[in-house]
């Protein structure tokens, strides 16, 4: 065996040895709080980011991108993993979570401005980021930024995409809240490496008004990018 599986395995007898009351009252069914659809980047701690490990507590989703739709022959659709705690487990709660350096948006980024060599299936799932980022490109202020900043813009352009398939999808109960959020571990929004930053609650972006309705958690909304300028440091 490969001696990853066997650490793994070696972890797993730790997390095995907790108590198991933990499942006691999910063995046959599960009412999540919330879903989050991360990117599966393997610096995202998709649970441990929120202090999780409780089961039954978050329907995590990962995929690269952080993508809450799917291409059919019917059109984008909200894609099942996601669609089904909102339906099935009465989840009222979606977080799309993107994070500083996406590996993802930053080769989808090379692929619109550069020639790009990529699997079949890496492809595909670029080609659902692709248009989107095309028209971000054309209203990014590119003379101010390096390519690393552009990219960490993008991410925030491409959960606030996310977050809008989400919000005007018919499939999505209207009770649901959807949340935007960018997780940082590259000291971009603040020195606390791996904290979350909202940008987005359904569909509104603007900071001040996000912070005037969410008074609670004001101090962790802000962006790089409100469309048209660019914020500074000191007002994110």
């Amino acid at each position: 065996m490969h001696e990853t599986v066997v650490e793994m395995l070696a972890r797993n007898t730790e997390h095995a040895e907790k108590p198991d009351a933990r499942f006691d009252d999910i063995q046959n069914t599960q009412f999540p709080d919330a879903v989050t659809i991360c990117c599966s980047d393997s610096r995202v701690l998709q649970d441990d980011m929120w202090g999780n490990d409780v089961p039954g507590e978050i329907f995590t989703v990962g995929n690269i991108g952080n993508r809450v739709t799917q291409p059919t022959s019917m059109g984008h659709l909200v894609s099942g993993d996601v669609m089904f705690p909102l339906w099935n487990t009465d989840t009222k709660v979606a977080v799309v979570v993107g994070h500083t350096g996406c590996g993802a948006v930053t080769t989808a980024f090379q692929y619109l401005t550069e020639d790009v060599i990529q699997p079949r299936g890496v492809k595909y799932c670029l080609e659902q980021l692709k248009p989107h980022l095309k028209e971000a490109l054309d209203v990014l202020p590119e003379d101010e930024l390096s390519d690393v900043a552009a990219i960490n813009h993008l991410v925030e352009y491409n959960v606030d995409h996310q977050v809008s398939r989400l919000v005007e999808s018919e499939d999505v109960p209207e009770d649901v809240t959807v949340v935007g959020a960018v997780y940082d571990f590259q000291d971009v929004y603040s020195d606390q490496r791996g904290k979350v930053h909202v940008i987005n609650v359904d569909g509104e972006t603007d900071v001040a008004t996000l912070q005037d309705e969410n008074p609670d958690i004001a101090d962790r909304i802000g962006r790089l990018w409100e469309y048209g300028r660019t914020l500074t440091a000191e007002q994110t």
